[in-house]
């Protein structure tokens, strides 16, 4: 029977867990979407929500405390100040998570999870070939 068994164990103690949870969800709030297996974004995607939630908050207690789950204040603040913001109309679902297929080396099932708020992943990707090819018309003119 499943009753009350919610966490998902990732094969790893409690402690690693916690740890690896913290980290991806640094690199999600620096960078705003990460690549990683479909397990661990299923994994990260309550902890993310939660911290958003906590950045919509916005009071010291909420701070203090995704400081101590974070461990990173620069990362804490762009959660206050840029993530949060973004998404203080929605009242929940603020990641997305989209599947890639599997992985070559060990046919793991692979994930890309971001935030459904953040416009500038999508601009970087759709504008990333017209700057480079901006970049290389300029450098030729030159």
């Amino acid at each position: 029977m499943r009753h009350r068994s919610k966490t998902v164990k990732l094969k790893r103690t409690a402690d690693h867990r916690r740890a690896l949870l913290a980290n991806l969800a640094c690199s999600l709030i620096e960078h705003g979407r990460i690549r990683t297996t479909l397990a661990k974004a299923k994994a990260l995607r309550p902890v993310a929500e939660k911290l958003v939630t906590l950045g919509k908050r916005g009071d010291l207690h909420a701070r203090r405390q995704a400081v101590a789950f974070l461990r990173h204040k620069d990362v804490a603040k762009k959660l206050f100040e840029e993530v949060a913001p973004l998404a203080k109309d929605r009242p929940g679902g603020y990641c997305r998570i989209t599947k890639l297929g599997a992985r070559m080396t060990d046919s793991a099932q692979m994930a890309v999870i971001e935030w459904v708020d953040v416009p500038e992943a999508e601009e970087v990707l759709a504008d990333a070939p017209e700057a480079a090819a901006e970049e290389t018309a300029e450098a030729k003119s030159e």
